[in-house]
């Protein structure tokens, strides 16, 4: 409305009349210099902290040789805790009884069981046919009787002998008593002067004979029954050696008889039925099914630690049951050692022969120890490279010790403490540098 009257007085020659904005102006007050300072002052602690800030970022930018993507990477914490070194191979369940009966004689075989059979200790499982064993027994025994028969013989032919000596020494013995009766009587006619001086001496030599004679025949006889004895003795022990002999071939000939040695089953028949077969020639094996062992290939590394009686940790269907390290091979075959885990205690049911198991020998316990995750720093670092992060985004180049290592940890001997976060991968992409800049 305003603008067209305007325009109407224009029309009609009457001036125009613009109006400025002068009455839309308000006047400020001018700023004190006192908030300009403070604005001022402001401002520079802000630049100056974001100076501060920025150092050791551009720092780090500056010592950092190398830059390694976080994703890159593996990181674990040092821990203190008690490290367990242990060994886990692959096992095979293995019979702990698997004996092998052979054949103890030549001769023809007659099978009494087939393979599969269940059969009991003591059980008769074959029979072994040899006449030739059978006649040198029947030999032995027909000389046993012959040789008893002449023992006895010999003692009676003993005691008649030795009866014959004791005779001749007793004969001497009376002899001996007439002639110191002679003697006796020689003296007293000799003190009256009655007896002639020869027949004085001869009476003194008739004694004197009769007394060797007596001490002669009585050590003759002596001497005869020691003889006896010994002949005797050595007739005895001709009949004791061919008793051991006869019941040696006894044994031979009840051996004859294959018996099983424990309870199991019959394995595979290792000949047929009534074949000729030759002496200890395997004839079939017996396994005992009531007792497992894991026959287990431990890398040669671990050679020298192992030991008998270690405790040993056995896996089955995803139960743990404990075992022992029973046997170890004295040799090295393939890299591997040759070793027996004998199951402590309970074993568990539906195990069969050949059956694969995870097995784990604890080779060592250190309680109380620095434990770092195990990785593959420990190889590309030779045990004795770690880097240690710090600040959250560089890693620092650091010595370390290694002690024992277990399949999931190490022992850290020097070098880190407890808490501290160390790249656990690959080192070989630092290229040895002494500080890493980590990027998201």
């Amino acid at each position: 409305m305003h603008l067209s009257s305007e325009l109407s007085n224009f029309d009609q020659g009457i001036p125009l009349k613009i109006s400025d904005t002068s009455g839309q102006d308000v006047q400020i007050a001018p700023k004190s210099r006192r908030n300009r300072h403070i604005v001022g002052g402001g401002v520079l602690l802000l630049l100056l902290a974001l100076v501060w800030l920025a150092v050791p970022v551009v720092t780090r930018w500056a010592n950092a040789t190398v830059t390694v993507p976080l994703d890159r990477l593996r990181i674990a914490t040092v821990t203190r805790g008690d490290l367990v070194r242990d060994v886990s191979v692959q096992g095979r369940v293995v019979a702990a009884v698997s004996p092998t009966l052979y054949a103890p004689a030549a001769g023809s075989i007659t099978l009494e069981v087939d393979a599969g059979a269940t059969v009991e200790e003591g059980q008769v499982l074959a029979l072994v046919d040899s006449p030739e064993l059978d006649n040198l027994l029947q030999q032995a025994q027909s000389s046993l009787q012959q040789q008893t028969v002449e023992l006895e013989r010999q003692r009676i032919e003993s005691r008649q002998l030795a009866l014959e000596k004791r005779k001749a020494a007793d004969l001497a013995d009376v002899a001996l008593i007439a002639a110191r009766r002679e003697k006796k009587r020689a003296d007293e006619a000799n003190a009256l002067s009655v007896i002639s001086a020869i027949d004085f001496e001869k009476a003194q030599d008739d004694m004197r004979n009769a007394e060797l004679a007596y001490h002669h025949a009585v050590a003759d006889a002596d001497l005869f029954d020691e003889r006896l004895a010994f002949e005797v003795r050595a007739s005895e022990l001709a009949v004791e050696r061919q008793q051991l002999l006869v019941a040696d071939l006894q044994r031979q000939v009840d051996a004859l008889a294959i018996r099983s040695p424990v309870n199991g089953i019959v394995g595979d028949l290792l000949v047929a039925q009534k074949a000729a077969v030759a002496r200890d020639t395997p004839v079939m094996a017996v396994v005992d099914l009531t007792r497992f062992e894991v026959d287990a290939q431990i890398p040669e590394s671990y050679a020298d630690d192992l030991a008998l009686g270690m405790a040993a940790e056995i896996m089955v269907g995803g139960a743990r049951y404990p075992g022992q390290l029973v046997a170890v091979s004295p040799e090295i075959v393939s890299n591997q050692v040759s070793s027996r885990i004998r199951f402590d205690g309970e074993m568990p049911a539906n195990l069969r022969q050949n059956q694969r198991l995870t097995t784990r020998v604890l080779l060592e316990e250190r309680p109380d120890v620095l434990m770092l995750q195990r990785g593959q720093f420990l190889e590309s670092g030779a045990g004795r490279v770690a880097y240690v992060l710090e600040g959250g985004k560089l890693l620092h180049r650091r010595p370390i010790t290694v002690g024992a290592r277990s399949l999931a940890a190490v022992q850290i001997e020097s070098g880190l403490e407890e808490g501290e976060s160390v790249v656990i991968s690959s080192l070989d992409q630092f290229q040895g540098a002494e500080t890493v800049l980590i990027t998201n």
